[in-house]
């Protein structure tokens, strides 16, 4: 691949997401370095600090910012100020809905890996998760979330609506990472109860013979849920609607024994956007705690969205490396933890010499004088 040139919008956010960004940003310039690629970074506010500073949790000039990028790099978002407040009319949250819908980001993909030597982290037990490696496809701006909603005098609704069109788009991406996989892909749905969810499993059996190679299997959501924990590595690709998606993939997380390593990936017709799974996480933040890996691992899927696949392995490379050698933050590793910028730096040196030639430097040369 030639040299190129990637506009990223870049919003920090609150709690410890400027510092796993921060970190992330360090292994995206050490791509940049190694392959000679430009990575041209528009930073910006959103979420509780927008509001701290505009009133508003996505302010115009960084939705314009993340229209002219060709892809988004999110922290985390998030202020107990908010959350602990049922009458604030303004909140956080608010800002992610409105980007992913004025994006278009119909839909989640999430990993969900477990990793031999962190096995012991998961409360689940080693064998049931041992070789666990699933993909979440959740779709992200139809259903429950956005329909009509409201009160009546004594009571509330919120209506789940979704089109046949919703559906086939999310469904054909899970279908070619299906085929890209194991050729598995599990439509998860409550198609004994809801009319959305029937319409989910027609639409699935009519776009299923476009994937021969691809086997179907259908779970209703509480059968899912309940596998999710007895067996859940029967799972390659889950494909599911959006509240549930909400749910399950949040399930899931735990399998892997920290939110920090799970990285995300919502995109559209024309944008996406990248972020870690775990929240803002307000009391770590500036005490150099958090993981970086689960943003780190949001650029690799970034690179891979760019069509960058060399340089994506390079950094989950990296990031295996990294756990094999228990350069890890508290969390993972309570005898002797390393910071978050030690983490970061240490995956970002290993990106930068290419991996067998910092396997082959001696330890006190991994640049550990910088990070120990």
């Amino acid at each position: 691949m030639g040299v190129l040139t990637k506009r990223i919008a870049v919003l920090p956010g609150d709690g410890i997401g400027p510092e796993v960004c921060a970190e992330a940003l360090k292994v995206l310039e050490a791509v940049s370095e190694r392959f000679g690629h430009f990575f041209e970074l528009n930073i910006q506010l959103m979420g509780a600090c927008a509001i701290d500073a505009t009133g508003d949790p996505l302010p115009e000039t960084t939705l314009e910012a993340c229209y002219a990028a060709d892809a988004i790099l999110l922290g985390a978002i998030g202020d107990p100020k908010y959350d602990n407040d049922p009458s604030a009319k303004v909140r956080p949250e608010q800002g992610l809905l409105r980007l992913r819908k004025s994006l278009g980001l119909f839909a989640n993909i999430r990993p969900v890996t477990a990793y031999d030597v962190l096995l012991e982290h998961s409360p689940l037990k080693a064998d049931r998760i041992s070789g666990v490696d699933m993909l979440i496809y959740r779709e992200l701006t139809g259903g429950i979330y956005f329909g009509e909603k409201g009160r009546t005098a004594d009571g509330a609704y919120d209506n789940c609506y979704y089109s046949r069109a919703e559906i086939e788009r999310v469904a054909h991406l899970a279908f070619e990472s299906a085929v890209t996989r194991r050729n598995k892909l599990t439509l998860v749905d409550k198609a004994n109860v809801l009319e959305t969810s029937r319409l989910w499993r027609e639409v699935v059996q009519q776009i299923a013979p476009q994937y021969p190679g691809v086997a179907v299997d259908y779970l209703f959501v509480d059968n899912a849920a309940m596998q999710m924990i007895l067996n859940p590595k029967q799972f390659d690709v889950i494909l599911t609607e959006n509240m549930f998606g909400d749910i399950i993939s949040d399930e899931a997380s735990v399998i892997a024994g920290s939110l920090g390593l799970l990285p995300s990936a919502s995109v559209g017709e024309t944008s996406a956007l990248f972020e870690p799974i775990h929240g803002s996480y307000p009391q770590a933040k500036g005490l150099g705690i958090a993981n970086p890996i689960a943003t780190i691992l949001s650029v690799a899927m970034m690179l891979e969205h760019f069509g960058m696949q060399e340089e994506a392995a390079l950094v989950k490379e990296a990031v295996d490396y990294t756990l094999d050698k228990n350069v890890l933050t508290p969390e993972l590793n309570k005898t002797n933890p390393f910071t978050t910028e030690q983490v970061g730096s240490f995956i970002a040196h290993y990106v930068q010499e290419g991996g067998e030639g910092f396997r082959h430097l001696k330890t006190e040369e991994h640049s550990l004088s910088t990070i120990i």
